[in-house]
């Protein structure tokens, strides 16, 4: 009779694929006290780190849906009290004035959730609408088109070299655009007293149009920010890593495209503003206006850091504030409207934490089990992923076996 030691260890010394696997088996049989390699029992620590995951941009939109739910009943309640307070100011004609304040401050809100997504937020949006107003006051007994025209020209090739400027050299969005908003900030404030606006064009006649054409506007980008490849190519400039790392040309366009149509919008905003309402443009800075423009974004649940956003929240938070300041301004609280611009900002902030939060969908392995087997092991990720299980103990022998190979018997 004879033992093919041989073979009995080539049976036993198999390779194990699973490292995980293989260091719950060798803890238990190390608990046990079974025969294994004694270089396995001193305590080894592992070398090198597991590389970070990368984001693919999936998002998930059920964080959005939840809280745009919240804005829809926040609406509700503010309209509630402002029928409360005035059933008059529901119905033409103060719907007509409450519906062009509203498409004013949509269409920043928009230009401003643009900006934000591709991760470039423009804080020269309230400069830019309050120097729009200032071009329509001065020049609007020339008519709308004469006196718009050269706002949105300018305000287009404003936000081109600004984007030039982010995208050629890499800085962040915010400190361009902040740049181009002081230097807006300096030709309006060139007026020492109010001025009264020249030009007999009543955007209330097209109040319904006005506002339907921003409530459009908001659903058609809010729908095909939903849309995975659009949304993580316009969000391709959304700052991660390294920033000295500059992104692809495809982030480019995006760029161009958001600075571009964020200023246009800025410009259509100042105009409606100067337009609907009797009272004079006041000199001043403007960053009121940015600060309603970017916190009705983020409150709408846009992220801060670009990318993410709803997609009826814009059009649920630009409502809401629109009456709560018609409401504001019949009770007479006498709110300053940079106290209104901080309060929405600082809300959007949470709700942006909100989403960066819970929009990121969970990785199907977060490597916790990986890292508590390979605590104790051997195994780095610098070495081959080949374990190589030891030997098997040999069985006792007595007096009837020889110490010979092939285990000859005498």
């Amino acid at each position: 009779m004879s033992y093919d030691d041989t073979t009995f260890r080539r049976q036993n010394d198999q390779t194990e694929t699973d490292p995980a696997a293989y260091r719950r088996r060798v803890q238990y049989d190390d608990a046990t006290a079974s025969t294994l390699d004694q270089s396995l029992r001193a305590p080894v620590t592992t070398t090198g780190s597991f590389p970070a995951v990368e984001e693919d941009g999936r998002d998930r939109l059920g964080v959005h849906l939840g809280w745009e739910v919240v804005l829809l009943l926040a609406t509700a309640a503010i309209g509630f009290l402002l029928f409360g307070e005035d059933s008059a100011a529901l119905e033409r004609p103060a719907l007509d004035a409450l519906l062009v304040t509203g498409a004013a401050i949509g269409l920043l809100t928009l230009g401003a959730g643009l900006s934000l997504r591709a991760g470039v937020p423009n804080l020269a949006i309230g400069p830019i609408a309050l120097a729009a107003a200032f071009q329509y006051a001065e020049n609007g007994d020339r008519g709308l088109i004469t006196a718009l025209a050269p706002a949105l020209i300018i305000g287009a090739a404003g936000g081109l070299i600004v984007a030039i400027v982010v995208v050629a050299l890499h800085v962040p969005g915010w400190a361009a655009t902040l740049a181009a908003g002081l230097g807006v900030i300096v030709y309006a404030q060139l007026r020492v007293a109010p001025v009264v606006v020249q030009g007999d064009w009543n955007p209330t006649d097209q109040a319904f149009l006005l506002f339907g054409g921003f409530a459009l506007l908001a659903l058609l980008g809010g729908a095909l920010g939903a849309v995975g490849p659009v949304r993580r190519w316009v969000g391709a400039f959304r700052p991660s890593g390294d920033p000295a790392r500059r992104p692809g040309s495809r982030a480019a366009v995006p760029v161009v495209l958001a600075l571009i149509f964020s200023s246009v919008c800025a410009v259509g905003a100042g105009t409606i503003l100067a337009a609907g309402t009797d009272a004079p443009v006041v000199p001043g800075t403007g960053l009121e206006w940015t600060g309603i423009g970017i916190g009705l974004a983020l409150l709408g649940g846009t992220s801060a850091y670009g990318r993410r956003g709803g997609i009826f929240g814009t059009l649920f938070a630009v409502t809401a504030l629109t009456l709560f300041l018609d409401f504001e301004n019949r009770r007479e609280l006498d709110i300053a409207l940079f106290a209104i611009a901080a309060s929405v900002f600082a809300a959007g902030l949470i709700v942006t934490r909100l989403v960066e939060t819970y929009g990121r969908p969970l990785p199907a392995g977060t490597g916790e089990e990986w890292n508590a087997a390979a605590s104790t092991g051997t195994w780095s990720p610098d070495r081959p992923e080949t374990w190589n299980a030891p030997p098997a103990p040999q069985p006792a022998r007595d007096g009837r076996w020889d110490d010979g190979p092939w285990g000859a018997t005498r």
